[in-house]
């Protein structure tokens, strides 16, 4: 998501007899397919593996004069080269600038401390090189097409009929010191439900034991687990739905903050100033530690006080002044 300013702000100066081609790992292809700035994508066949002879044909046909390397890889430096890509921009990372036609240098993260460089930032550095106007805040309409059996009995269809929905993105891919404590998450989701609200907990299917972490005890008709039960149309259906999102630092998180939804998203491991969602509309919860940020997977100190800290009843503040309008 966090590519997406430099996506748009490329678009505008490509000529145009020429396509925005994205080549990417297989499980991003259905949320690029709904970028209308995108012209064609190329699925590698694998995520973080060497490239098959036929990865490399299909790169190669698109006769792509520029290459954009929004990740760091050596890997896909060197492959994109052997496509015949003829310029290519990217951060100077693992030893790969000497294969660049332009690398930039970006100054190096340093834990303990907030570093200031937002990722969207980093990539719209690239872009500007390259001739791109300034951003000015402009996001695209993605498309998020007809989410399917919703009106047909389905849980998610469920939810989309219903009032005032939260949604709850607890999980999160990158580990656990990320996460905010599931006791915390069912303090809000009973009081949003005292409010008169409803609240659905998205995720993946491994993260469901989160979601019936935070709904035990609650009515399933006020509070609905949709881990691993949302394709992503669905998933961006139930988002734009959504009165408010609360989240750790996650996918669902810049994915909601992309389609306009509001949210309250609580960071503690990871860098607020380089992560948090590109909106105005999400309110940042971080609680400074000494140890944070660590960009740790799992808390080193083994307290995850930097999570812990930030209280329900705080959140529950911020959600009460962001959400006044809905009472």
């Amino acid at each position: 998501v966090m590519t997406l300013p430099a996506l748009v702000q490329l678009k505008k100066i490509i000529p145009e007899h020429c396509g925005l081609f994205i080549v990417c790992p297989p499980a991003l292809h259905d949320f690029y397919s709904t970028i209308p700035q995108v012209d064609k994508i190329i699925c590698l066949h694998k995520a973080h593996h060497a490239w098959t002879r036929d990865d490399l044909r299909r790169v190669n046909r698109l006769h792509a004069g520029v290459g954009v390397l929004f990740n760091n890889s050596l890997r896909d430096t060197i492959y994109f080269r052997l496509a015949r890509v003829g310029k290519l921009f990217g951060a100077c990372a693992r030893g790969r600038g000497i294969l660049l036609t332009r690398g930039f240098k970006y100054p190096p993260r340093l834990d303990k401390h907030l570093n200031n460089l937002h990722h969207a930032e980093k990539y719209l550095s690239m872009v500007y090189a390259l001739g791109a106007p300034q951003w000015l805040g402009e996001m695209p309409k993605i498309a998020i097409g007809e989410a399917r059996e919703l009106c047909c009995g389905d849980v998610v269809g469920d939810v989309l009929k219903s009032s005032k929905v939260m949604t709850l993105a607890a999980g999160a891919a990158y580990g656990a010191a990320k996460r905010w404590p599931s006791e915390h998450f069912h303090k809000i989701a009973e009081y949003w439900i005292k409010r008169g609200g409803v609240v659905a907990v998205l995720g993946s299917a491994g993260e469901s034991r989160i979601a019936e972490e935070i709904g035990a005890g609650l009515s399933p008709d006020k509070c609905y687990n949709l881990c691993g039960k949302t394709d992503l149309h669905q998933l961006m259906a139930v988002l734009v739905h959504s009165t408010i999102c609360v989240a750790n630092d996650s996918g669902i998180m810049h994915l909601s903050a992309a389609l306009g939804g509001r949210g309250i998203a609580v960071f503690g491991p990871t860098d607020p100033s380089s992560t948090s969602p590109v909106s105005a509309d999400w309110t940042i919860v971080f609680e400074k530690q000494p140890c944070a940020p660590c960009f740790e997977r799992v808390c080193p100190l083994g307290t995850a006080r930097c999570m812990r800290v930030v209280t329900a009843e705080k959140i529950i503040k911020i959600l009460d002044r962001i959400t006044a309008d809905e009472k």
